[in-house]
């Protein structure tokens, strides 16, 4: 702790880059699996495909994924963006399988209304299923946070920054106040992030806290 206490400005520029690491690939993520998820959630066949490559996807080791996206893409080993890379992709795999769940939890009701309504397809995702879903998507993309926050640990490994260098370091310097000071880094920072999602998702759906005061 006393560590921690002393080298308080080195564990701040750690976070801002174990941050960088973690937030790039969840945005990227949402990006890709927003709009791919909503487009498979009527085709019950490719779903399933969609989802089974995702499964597949999140099984692939973190490190061997570090370590040979720059081969496969030409970038140097110590590059952050082997890092996002693999992240966006574990990111994806997750949130692409979230996207179609959350849309599932849409009242039928309130669907059937917008489409009597005259409500395009996109129309009706837009401005109607996707902002009903925001309380079920929510709770995935806190999940996909705080693990893309616990995997930037592992690129330490292969040398790139974040908070997880504090391991690698305490365990070459055979220091455990290092060590603990990185754990404790790091689990902070995972609250903070998923704390700071969920006071977003409430933000973004008042009609939810209204149900709770009327109920």
């Amino acid at each position: 702790m006393r560590w921690l206490i002393d080298n308080f400005s080195v564990v701040v520029d750690l976070t801002k880059t174990h941050l960088y690491l973690a937030l790039v690939p969840l945005l990227l993520g949402l990006v890709i699996a927003v709009p791919v998820g909503t487009a498979i959630r009527g085709a019950s066949v490719l779903r399933k495909v969609t989802s089974t490559v995702a499964g597949i996807a999140f099984t692939i080791p973190s490190l061997a994924l570090f370590v040979t996206i720059p081969s496969v893409v030409g970038l140097q080993i110590l590059d952050p963006l082997n890092v996002v890379i693999a992240l966006t992709i574990y990111s994806t795999a997750l949130l692409i399988r979230a996207v179609p769940e959350s849309l599932d939890s849409v009242p039928a009701d309130v669907v059937d209304s917008a489409t009597a309504m005259g409500f395009t397809r996109l129309h009706r995702a837009l401005t109607v299923e996707l902002p009903l879903a925001i309380p079920v998507l929510a709770a995935s993309v806190r999940v996909v946070a705080v693990t893309n926050i616990s995997l930037v640990s592992v690129g330490s490994l292969i040398g790139i920054g974040g908070l997880g260098t504090l391991f690698t370091r305490g365990y070459q310097r055979d220091y455990p106040d290092q060590i603990l000071a990185g754990i404790i880094s790091i689990v902070v920072l995972a609250l903070v992030f998923d704390l700071a999602l969920f006071l977003l998702g409430r933000a973004l759906t008042p009609w939810t806290r209204q149900k709770k005061e009327e109920a």
